[in-house]
This record gives C-alpha cells, sequence and structure tokens, in this order.
C-alpha cells in the first residue's frame, strides 16, 4: 500500500473517534500518525518489516505500529470499520462543514440520523434546529452557509490559484498607501505547499500602532470588492470569504510582533509546538506576540523570525522546511539543506511548441527563455503515441531536429537541445527508433496512457525504459495531477534505484496541475543519490514562468542546487547526462558541434 492510502484510514479513524467523543489524545496520536507517514519519503510498507525502524519513527510506539499492520496486511483497520458500522462515512463531511463541531455533528445523528451534508441542511431548511439546545436561528442560519461554502469548493486550492488570489488581495491593501508598512502573506502559501486551504496576511501599519490605525485598515480591508461575506471582524483580525470559496484571514501586527506573529501563522502546526515546547524547556513562552522568560514575562524577540530561532539555538529554518519532517533536528546538528532558489536555475528540460501542442515557435520560446536568462533549454515536443497532441513521429521529428538547429543560429544568446518528449509505451518500449533517439540532444521519456495498470506491472514498465540506453530523463514520474488525478502506482524504490545506476535524471515538472515528483519524493530521490532535473512543461511562453513553483517544491524536498544538474553551465550539464551508446560524457560535448555543423 501507499503512504496516501495507510495516511488516510489513520486520518479518517481520528475523525471518527472524535465524533464519537474519544478522548482528545486518543484521537490525536492517529492524526500525527496520518500526518507523519503522508509527510516522509519512505515507503511504510518496507519500514514496517523492521518494527524497530518503524518504532523509531516520532509518534509511531508499539501499539501504532501494530495498527499499521493490521492495515497492510488487511487493506483496512478494524477500528475505523467498527466505527463505520456505528457512524456513516458520509458524517466525515458533515464534520468539515465550518462551526459544525464533532459533538454537534454525533448530536444531530444520534437524534436525527442526519449523516449527510443535505441531511443537515434539510434539517436548517425545515427550521427544525432553532428550538434545540445548543443550536438555535443563528445556528440554522450558519448550518446553511457553510454547506453553501462546502459546495462551492473541495476547500483546497493549487498554489498558483491561491498565489493569484493572494497577490490581488495584497495589492489592494497596499492601495491604502502611506498608512501600510508591509503585507507578507503567511500560512501554506508561504510554506510552498502543493495545495492552500485559505489565505493568511500579517500587515504591519506604518507608523504608530493603535486600535485606531488598525480600525482605518480594516474599514479598507473590508471595501474589497470581491468579499462575499464577512466570517470574523476582531480587535485585529478579520476573515471573509472571495466568491471562489477562498477564505482570507488578516491580521494587522504591531512592528515589534511581526516575526512572531509570522512564524507563528505560517506553521506548520506540527512545527510551531516543537518550537513551543523547546522554548519552555528554555525558560521561554512562544507566541504569536513574543517570545517572552517564563518567570518575568519580559520580551526578548519578536520582530524578526531570525532573532527568535536564535534566541532558541537555532538557526533559521527557510519556511519550506517547517513540516516537522526532521528539520529541528538537522537544524540543531547544523545540517540544515542550503535551499535551491530560482536564481540557481540555468536551463528549463521540457517544453512544446506549434510542431506538437504548444501555442509557440521554437524561435519564440528561446527568446523568452533567453530573456529569463536561461543559458540553454530543451524543445521537447510529443512523439507519435500521444495523437491528441499531434505527437511527431520519426520522419517528423528529424524535421524537427533541423528546425532547432536552425533557430539557435538566428536566434542566438542561448543553446537549443534538440530534444523529444518520448511515450512510453505500455510494454515499455519507447515510441521513437534508436535511430532517431541516437540524433537527439537530449531525450525525456514518459507515460500519458494505461495509467490504471497494475503496481508490478507498472513497475517493470517503467524499469524497460529505463533500459533503453537513450533515456536520460524520466519525466513527471508518477502521473498524478492536484486535486483531480491520483498517481499511478509502481514501486519508487525500485524505478529510483535503476535511475542512479543508470545515471538517469528524475523530473521534478514545475508545472502547478502537477508538481511531479512532489515534496516526499524528491526527499527520497535525494536520499538515494538520483539526480534531478527541475522543468516547466510549459505550452507557451508565458508558462516558462511557472519555474518557481518547480524549485519551491524542491526546496520543500530538502534540494540544494547541487542536487539538480539544470543548475550547471552548460557543458558540465551535458556530461552530467546519462552517455549515449558508443560515447562517453567527456565526448559529448564534441559529438553535438559536429552535428550542429553537418
Amino acid at each position: 500500500m501507499e503512504n496516501r492510502e495507510i495516511a488516510r484510514i489513520l486520518h479518517e479513524t481520528a475523525e471518527l473517534l472524535e465524533i464519537d467523543g474519544a478522548i482528545i489524545g486518543r484521537y490525536r496520536s492517529y492524526e500525527k500518525a496520518a500526518e507523519l507517514i503522508y509527510s516522509i519519503p519512505e515507503r511504510i510498507e518496507e519500514l514496517a518489516k523492521d518494527r524497530k525502524k518503524l518504532t523509531e519513527l516520532p509518534g509511531i510506539g508499539d501499539n501504532m505500529a501494530e495498527h499499521i499492520d493490521e492495515i497492510l496486511k488487511t487493506g483496512d483497520y478494524g477500528l475505523r470499520k467498527k466505527l463505520l458500522k456505528k457512524y456513516p462515512a458520509t458524517l466525515l463531511d458533515v464534520l468539515s462543514l465550518q462551526g459544525l463541531g464533532p459533538k454537534k455533528a454525533a448530536f444531530l445523528w444520534k437524534n436525527f440520523k442526519a449523516g449527510t451534508v443535505e441531511d443537515v441542511a434539510k434539517l436548517a431548511r425545515e427550521q427544525k434546529l432553532r428550538d434545540v439546545p445548543g443550536f438555535g436561528e443563528k445556528t440554522e442560519e450558519n448550518i446553511l452557509r457553510a454547506v453553501e461554502f462546502f459546495k462551492k469548493s473541495t476547500g483546497r486550492f493549487r498554489i498558483n490559484a491561491a498565489e493569484a488570489t493572494a497577490e490581488q488581495v495584497a495589492a489592494y491593501i497596499q492601495t491604502l498607501g502611506k498608512q501600510i508598512a508591509s503585507v507578507t502573506p503567511a500560512g501554506s502559501l508561504r510554506r510552498g505547499k502543493e495545495t492552500i486551504g485559505d489565505l493568511d496576511f500579517i500587515v504591519i501599519p506604518a507608523g504608530k500602532y493603535s486600535q485606531k490605525s488598525v480600525d482605518a485598515i480594516f474599514e479598507h480591508i473590508l471595501k474589497y470588492p470581491p468579499i462575499e461575506e464577512v466570517l470574523a471582524h476582531g480587535e485585529n483580525k478579520i476573515s471573509f470569504l472571495l466568491p471562489n470559496g477562498m477564505q482570507v484571514d488578516v491580521r494587522v501586527i504591531p512592528p515589534e510582533s511581526y516575526g512572531a506573529a509570522l512564524l507563528y501563522f505560517t506553521g506548520s502546526k506540527e512545527h510551531n509546538v516543537a518550537l513551543r515546547g523547546r522554548a519552555n524547556a528554555m525558560g521561554y513562552t512562544l507566541n504569536e506576540y513574543a517570545l517572552t522568560t517564563l518567570k518575568s514575562g519580559k520580551t526578548v524577540a519578536g520582530k524578526t523570525e531570525a532573532e527568535i530561532y536564535a534566541k532558541l539555538d537555532l538557526p533559521y529554518i527557510e519556511p519550506e522546511l517547517r513540516e516537522m519532517t526532521g528539520e529541528i533536528e538537522a537544524a540543531e546538528a547544523g545540517k540544515l539543506p542550503k535551499l535551491i532558489t530560482l536564481d540557481d536555475i540555468r536551463g528549463d528540460l521540457q517544453m512544446h511548441t506549434t510542431a506538437s501542442d504548444g501555442k509557440n515557435s521554437i524561435e519564440e520560446m528561446a527568446e523568452a527563455a533567453r530573456d529569463l536568462g536561461y543559458e540553454y533549454i530543451a524543445l521537447t515536443d510529443h512523439s507519435k503515441a500521444v495523437t491528441v497532441a499531434n505527437g511527431l513521429d520519426e520522419k517528423r521529428t528529424l524535421a524537427q531536429i533541423k528546425k532547432i538547429r536552425a533557430a539557435e543560429k538566428s536566434v542566438g544568446g542561448i543553446r537549443l537541445l534538440a530534444s523529444s518528449e518520448v511515450d512510453i509505451l505500455k510494454n515499455g518500449a519507447l515510441d521513437l527508433s534508436d535511430e532517431v533517439l541516437a540524433q537527439l540532444d537530449l531525450v525525456v521519456v514518459s507515460i500519458h496512457s494505461y495509467m490504471n495498470l497494475e503496481r508490478a506491472a507498472m513497475t517493470e514498465r517503467i524499469l524497460a525504459a529505463l533500459e533503453n540506453p537513450y533515456t536520460q530523463i524520466l519525466a513527471h514520474p508518477t502521473g498524478r495531477l492536484v486535486l483531480r488525478r491520483d498517481p499511478y502506482d509502481y514501486d519508487m524504490e525500485r524505478v529510483f534505484d535503476a535511475c542512479r545506476e543508470r545515471g538517469v535524471a528524475v523530473e521534478c515538472n514545475a508545472y502547478p496541475d502537477r508538481l511531479d515528483l512532489r515534496d516526499a519524493h524528491l526527499r527520497l530521490a535525494k536520499q538515494r543519490g538520483v539526480k534531478v532535473v527541475i522543468s516547466t512543461d510549459a505550452h507557451s511562453t508565458s508558462q516558462l514562468q511557472v519555474m518557481k513553483y518547480g524549485v519551491q517544491t524542491a526546496r520543500r524536498g530538502w534540494l540544494e542546487a547541487r542536487d539538480v544538474i539544470n543548475t550547471l553551465p552548460y557543458e558540465k550539464f551535458l556530461a552530467a547526462l546519462r552517455a549515449k551508446p558508443g560515447s562517453t560524457k567527456k565526448d559529448r560535448s564534441a559529438s553535438r558541434a559536429r552535428s550542429q555543423s553537418g
């Protein structure tokens, strides 16, 4: 079983226990285990073969290890099944309704057999809750609003959509001009998560902080035209709902608390809990306002995140690492990675032109990439199996190679690699002949069909593609589409080991619908010594800009510039690629120069 499946079962067990009225410690143990299992790169199925290794994981004791063993053996968990006999699975959706906690959800089921969102909405619409103790007319109104919100959205948004909304909100807040010192996004957006639940902003007013200055800022914000509903309005926080279903929380904070607030509201919750525990052990207390001494309450840090970390005897931990997956231990040991940055990227290794399903020509893509400061790019139009994308057969591929060679000379200032995104067929063979593959500067392979193969068959399919001596990069290796399609199933450890042994790089596809490989898989690739590239998969010049999402995902995967080969200068990048049959890494550049002159 994949980690995500095990994590889902444990998470649902936690939610059902909460509905059932279990003590907080009991259901939180399942939540913590689920969060850990989903985030770590190692396969739990493999770790579980050695009980000692499994129980060495934080939060996984002997009892939880037994629960995990049961899930692996049966595909389910007895306690979850028992609870689902007592409560319908749809009650988990009811629990997600804003303002309707586990006690009320359990009450509605027990007294009204309301086990779905629609059941609860019906009770509210028919005014059957207004005379019920603990509910009332206002609760009915809140339930109906919450149901509408539930229907509008799954509650998660891809990072590019969330970022676009955040930029619009921040730009509006800043139109207040001199009254605003800064507007900073926090939350999961700042940590670079692939999907975002809601937006958090920390606003610092210019001049003296006072309730009057806070109220003036809120008055301005609440005039933002897209606001659909104001959810909360307190002394220093407002929350509102946008038409797309996204909730926005804005907090106005005094400058001396900026660092503490930014740290707290960036999260993750688990990272914050660990920092607060560390602070207490050192004689401090840490909250969203400041780091203070336990005895006197004197503030010792708060203006910046860095000074808070320093007071806790830790180096600054980048937001992308704050997921409680070993970052504090690494910081203590002085082993935090020097994370890759967008400026480190020297080339983009997957993009499409009008030859297949792209919107711009070779020359237009090359000029746009050159303007971004890239030294080289690979033009990777689809091969013939991808008929819906007008894939190229052998004859058209050879013609495209010539066009790319000519474009390099006409555009100037950037090196163009004649490449192809070659489809991996069902049997693992590549979609172009070896004779044509030999003439390409770079061979990128990927899967676009038969994604529902059994785990063993999919594993063998990918391994067969890696056996082809011309394969150099495995693109979007899991085939997942964020919020739309699960990854296909295969033995990633075996595939990564084969990539390492053969010198094949794996791709972090920066397109926000993919972000494939995801953060945990990139960390696994690094641990297993696999080369990584970050590519945009751009189908237009404007999409070249999404490289930032791939870099941020790589940062969440603990990658440094040295882990990503398209941070290398052109000649060193060529040398880092898997050598073609009959050549060596040293003579590849000379071979390409001869092919260009010919």
